[in-house]
């Protein structure tokens, strides 16, 4: 839709340079997958990268008005109020005339861009596909790095990952090239990474097929992770609908100094509010301290917001984000985003208002933070430095680690790397080698091309690191470990990662990955010793006691970025309707799809309970990566994998479910001969249940398997969303202690589900479950919206975007008819 600007508007943006040809020409030839001739960033679509700012600040000019002047606003509510679709419905809508907009308001949304990754792009494409529209509504991108395994190095590793997955590589492009979405191929780098240095803008809205989309709030963007469905909205042109969330404004103070680092910033954050403790906020940095932190620092806090369970996070417009702008080749945004920021604060999108209200601060001093160390097995086990060699002693962790890890999407950049040189510089001056397995990777093609120009690459090589592919590799679990620990087996390891959950690196659960900065890693990496404390700890060498000294880094390189390799640049965004994207019905790897049943005209009478989940039950639980990657394509394969990390609360068995008769067998085969019996099932659960990933086949395999109803205590906030798109009714507790009335197989009736889907959410559910001739009734709660109601009722969201879909292609030709 076009928005009208009156003549007066116009002409102001005009004058501060906010309209303008920006659109460069560009051409290319391509194959697929390996095949690349791309000329240089200096023609790049710069238009359909910068976000729409004429109409966004007309948009906040409309909800100064519905809201009054008077009214303060965060930065996080300016850009996504500016992206409402209609602002006087989505904000006075349920929300005492605009006065309790938080935690109250389903906003409707119309974000600007959308970026996905490899492995959840299959899906989401596929979903799209089957609405018969010929191109993407948004700029979209797609990004291969997940699918691409780390072990010995990337020349190894690249083309035997691209040789491995071809079918999947051709798949993906061929679509982007058919309905005009840039294409990133294997090795060109980390979605993260590659949208912080192409697509993210202050006041920018996106949505990402990966919980760590909140990245690109590094540079003042609303970027929020989604499952596939959620992105299909935004390709379609629909409303993406979110409850207006909360905001927890971060207070920075201070400057780092010495060892810390912007990483430390969100490994302490994450030990004040737990995994849960961001649920329905979103993180609003803010204070004197953000001033002093690069663009790329404020994204590595941006990209763990995730592990908080936070919607997204952001910073305001710094004075760092022009820099970092002008060297990413996007001089006239970093024009633009400076214009905005002199405007009167009644216009000025890109920061706070003074006296804008938060829901809840946290304040950090940045001069006297310490380096922190989380984990092992959650990210918010959080220990300063300082402590941490006296808990691995109580805790009995090992006191030996294998392997160092550094870059990743989270901790990449020039200054990250940086920073870990000079750690190595220091250690190979005294003659010392790392005593544990070094790896490093580059976020992107242009990290690491520059990296190699300015001879840190060589740096790491020479100290005998290995230097992984620009993609996720062992983050995601992509990492054929070769140091030898046995499965099972409580061992260590230290990555700058951002997740850490039991068995997601190596597939071994016994595994303890403790999540830290690249250069407090490298330097401990030298002693191959969890107790290890850089700061105070010296190493013995044959010239006496070595001790480091803190790390310097540079925030951006003097020379400028290197542009790397021509080839691992994108396609550009141009719908081509005369490329096939083919899907064998033979494949093993991809499968077209058929839509889910609707929502019966009945309740649910005879649903059984498949499984009791014990304890924390994250995306990596319900539906694992790793080797499982390569199905993300085909649902009936990876279906083979739902729940097999789940906990029975009953026996404390992985992965071990009871069948009515006493049998017992894996939870996916039971969902399987459960589905072939035509019995619906339900899942009962505890905190938190799908946290994590954006992994939307953590919905879609239960549903595809037979699942109606998760039953939960508290839900992570993507997952909820994703199980409501997929068809699943997402229910919690109204009573906690009623967790422990359910077990495994017991069936169970629903009473007022199919009136409140009717009435649009409105009502309450019951569960009555049937057990040893009694019945109890459990009081439930939930969080349908009118639209969610819509999805479950039509079957799947997919379902209603098809009938869309298929409706405007149908007006299209009547239309066509008539003026022929």
């Amino acid at each position: 839709m076009r928005v009208q600007i009156s003549k007066a508007t116009r002409a102001t943006f005009l004058r501060l340079g906010l309209l303008g040809p920006l659109r460069c020409s560009r051409a290319t030839t391509r194959g697929l997958a390996t095949t690349h001739s791309i000329p240089s960033h200096q023609n790049e679509d710069l238009a359909s990268r910068t976000p729409p700012y004429p109409k966004l600040l007309e948009r906040l000019g409309t909800v100064r008005k519905v809201l009054g002047s008077s009214r303060q606003l965060t930065l996080a509510e300016k850009i996504l109020y500016s992206h409402l679709e209609n602002p006087e419905e989505s904000l006075l809508s349920n929300t005492n005339n605009g006065r309790d907009i938080r935690g109250q308001a389903n906003l409707k949304l119309k974000p600007d861009r959308v970026a996905m990754q490899d492995a959840s792009a299959q899906m989401a494409l596929l979903q799209f596909m089957s609405c018969g529209l010929p191109s993407t509504a948004v700029p979209a991108s797609i990004h291969c790095d997940h699918m691409i395994v780390g072990e010995k190095g990337a020349d190894t590793d690249l083309p035997n990952s691209i040789a491995g997955n071809k079918e999947v590589f051709d798949f993906l492009e061929s679509a982007a090239q058919k309905y005009g979405i840039e294409f990133w191929p294997p090795g060109a780098g980390i979605i993260h990474q590659s949208v912080l240095e192409n697509y993210s803008a202050p006041g920018l809205m996106m949505l990402g097929t990966d919980s760590h989309t909140p990245n690109a709030g590094g540079l003042g963007a609303i970027a929020i992770g989604v499952g596939g469905a959620d992105a299909v909205d935004a390709l379609v042109d629909a409303p993406w609908e979110l409850k207006a969330p909360k905001i927890l404004g971060v207070k920075l103070v201070g400057e780092l100094s010495g060892w810390a680092s912007p990483k430390d910033v969100i490994l302490n954050l994450a030990g004040q509010l737990t995994v849960r403790g961001g649920t329905g906020f979103v993180i609003e940095y803010f204070g004197p301290g953000v001033q002093t932190l690069s663009a790329t620092g404020m994204g590595t806090c941006c990209n763990m917001g995730a592990e908080v369970g936070a919607t997204t996070s952001l910073f305001p417009f710094s004075p760092s984000h022009v820099p970092y702008l002008y060297a990413t080749h996007r001089g006239p945004i970093a024009q633009a985003a400076q214009n905005i920021a002199s405007l009167p604060m009644a216009q000025n999108l890109l920061v706070a208002d003074p006296e804008a209200v938060y829901d809840k601060v946290i304040t950090i001093d940045l001069s006297t933070l310490e380096p922190h160390i989380n984990g092992p097995f959650t990210p918010d086990l959080s220990t300063p430095l300082s402590k941490f060699k006296s808990v691995v002693e109580e805790k009995k962790w090992p006191t030996t680690f294998g392997a160092g890890l550094i870059g990743s999407c989270t901790n990449s950049s020039y200054q990250d790397m940086t920073r870990a040189e000079e750690i190595v510089k220091q250690a190979c001056a005294a003659g010392l080698t790392p005593k544990a397995d070094f790896f490093v990777t580059p976020g992107s093609e242009q990290i690491r091309a520059t990296l190699d120009r300015d001879d840190t690459l060589s740096t790491f090589s020479s100290a005998g690191g290995t230097v992984l592919a620009n993609a996720c590799g062992p983050c995601i679990g992509q990492w054929n470990r070769t140091d030898g620990p046995k499965k099972g087996e409580a061992n260590a390891i230290f990555t700058s990662y951002n997740r850490n959950f039991p068995g997601r690196n190596d597939g071994n659960r016994g595994t303890m990955n403790f999540l830290a900065s690249p250069e407090l890693i490298t330097a401990m990496s030298y002693s191959g010793s969890t107790t290890f404390n850089p700061m105070t700890d010296s190493i013995q060498t044959p010239a006496g006691p070595f001790k480091f000294s803190p790390p310097k880094g540079y925030d951006l390189p003097s020379a400028g970025f290197a542009e790397g390799k021509s080839e691992l640049l994108p396609t550009p965004g141009v719908p081509d309707p005369s490329v096939e994207v083919v899907v064998d019905p033979k494949s093993t790897r991809l499968a077209l799809l058929d839509p889910f049943p609707a929502f019966p005209n009945t309740e649910f009478t005879s649903l059984r309970v498949l499984y009791k989940v014990k304890g924390q039950c994250t995306t990596d639980t319900i539906s694992a990566a790793g080797p499982w990657l390569k199905y993300k394509g085909h649902l009936p394969n990876i279906s083979e994998n739902t729940l097999i990390g789940a906990v029975n609360a009953a026996t404390d068995e992985v992965n071990v479910a009871y069948d009515v008769d006493g049998s017992n067998m894996g939870i996916p085969e039971l969902a399987k001969k459960w589905k072939a019996q035509g019995q619906e099932w339900l899942v009962v659960a505890e905190h938190n249940y799908g946290e994590g990933s954006a992994r939307e086949h953590a919905a879609l395999q239960p549903r595809y398997l037979g699942g109606r109803i998760i039953l939960a205590k508290s839900f992570a906030r993507i997952h909820e969303t994703n199980l409501k798109k997929q068809g699943i009714v997402p229910l919690t507790f109204a009573n906690e202690s009623d967790y422990d009335v359910l077990s495994a197989c017991d069936e169970v009736a629903t009473r007022g589900l199919l009136d409140t889907l009717r009435a649009g959410g409105k009502g309450e559910v019951e569960l009555v479950v049937k057990k040893d001739g009694q019945e109890s009734v459990i009081k439930t709660r939930h969080t349908l919206s009118q639209d969610q109601c819509g999805f479950v009722l039509a079957g799947s969201a997919l379902n209603l975007l098809a009938r869309r879909g298929r409706e405007g292609v149908e007006e299209v030709t009547r239309g066509n008819e008539l003026t022929d």
